[in-house]
């Protein structure tokens, strides 16, 4: 079988690389697209993922977003009419979603936050099954536009799976030129080019407070070229030299790395947040959009910390080992993705 696999952002390479290997050690043949937006290109290379690059991102505007999906759907048209695909799979990818529905293809969607909107409704409508965590109810799916009968809802975090077989790397910390003697800060800044983000004023002042502290390194991990270029203005360096406080990396990174050795997360994002949660690294999230229902499971059971000032943040050196998951077998989501192409 000739299965299609779309990544659009930073985080699809590292959830659907499992359901990759696992379909090439199944013996199907796997092909691989990717755009031009933030890390994603290189988190793909990082991983040893081969792909090819079509197109990029339209941007934070409804009209930019326009003219990008008309402009990649066509070239991805182009690019997948005659490769004989039997399936296809995304975490959210909307080109492929309508790239897969004017070509026939069944579709196979990942996801785990059900407030994006119009996105979402493209993206599981035009699936024949839709992957999402047990914390999200039927209804809520269902309203984000997810058939009951094409629902597969499986237990724990996307980030339990892809996490399972993670090993820390300390040559990471080592490339950063992280003071092991500091307290360690992993820091996500918001997704301002996605439909469901809203304005963040707590952002701007964790990183001031952070910045500001003493014996502290604060690692910021940037979404786009933008965010770092005003990072860099603040003073940020690729590297923790001349004591820097503040550190930016030139290109993309073992993340998860930085996050296990971490003592502390602070992240105005979904993927970074849950990754600290699977890893047992204390994590506050500072999301401005609509609260999820996997970050409202986790915040109920105390895994996850609303922060509601800069102020509040609490810095203290973490008090267990490098965090490990709780290990999902990710045959379970590549046997569902399979299902779906009978």
């Amino acid at each position: 079988m000739r299965c299609w696999v779309d990544c659009t952002a930073a985080a699809h390479p590292l959830v659907l690389r499992p359901i990759i290997e696992r379909l090439e050690a199944a013996g199907h043949e796997v092909e691989v697209t990717t755009r031009s937006y933030g890390q994603t290109e290189q988190i793909l290379e990082r991983l040893r993922i081969a792909h090819t690059s079509v197109g990029e991102h339209g941007g934070a505007s409804v009209p930019g977003k326009a003219v990008a999906l008309a402009g990649r759907s066509s070239r991805l048209a182009r690019w997948a009419r005659g490769r004989g695909f039997d399936l296809a799979l995304a975490h959210g990818s909307v080109d492929i979603a309508v790239v897969s529905r004017l070509l026939r293809i069944p579709l196979v969607q990942m996801n785990d936050y059900e407030h994006a909107g119009l996105q979402r409704k493209i993206s599981f409508r035009a699936s024949r099954l839709v992957l999402a965590p047990d914390a999200i109810g039927i209804e809520a799916m269902e309203r984000a536009g997810a058939r009951r009968d094409r629902l597969f809802r499986y237990p724990g975090l996307k980030e339990d799976y892809y996490l399972a077989d993670f090993e820390p790397d300390p040559s990471v910390l080592e490339s950063l030129g992280i003071d092991r003697e500091k307290l360690l800060v992993v820091m996500r800044p918001p997704p301002e080019t996605s439909e469901y983000h809203a304005q963040n004023p707590l952002y701007e002042g964790a990183i001031e407070r952070l910045a500001g502290e003493d014996g502290v390194t604060t690692v910021v991990i940037p979404r786009t070229d933008a965010q770092r270029e005003r990072l860099a203005e603040r003073g940020s360096r690729p590297r923790g030299d001349r004591g820097s406080r503040l550190v930016v990396p030139e290109r993309a990174i073992d993340a998860q790395t930085l996050i296990a050795y971490a003592d502390l997360v602070v992240g105005a994002g979904g993927t970074m947040n849950r990754e600290a949660v699977a890893l047992g690294t204390p994590v506050y999230t500072i999301f401005s959009g609509a609260m999820g229902a996997v970050d409202e499971r986790l915040i109920a059971q105390g895994r996850l910390r609303e922060l509601a000032s800069p102020d509040a943040i609490e810095l203290a050196r973490r008090d267990a080992s490098v965090g490990t998951v709780e290990p999902r077998d990710a045959t379970l989501l590549s046997d569902a993705v399979l299902s779906a192409a009978g």
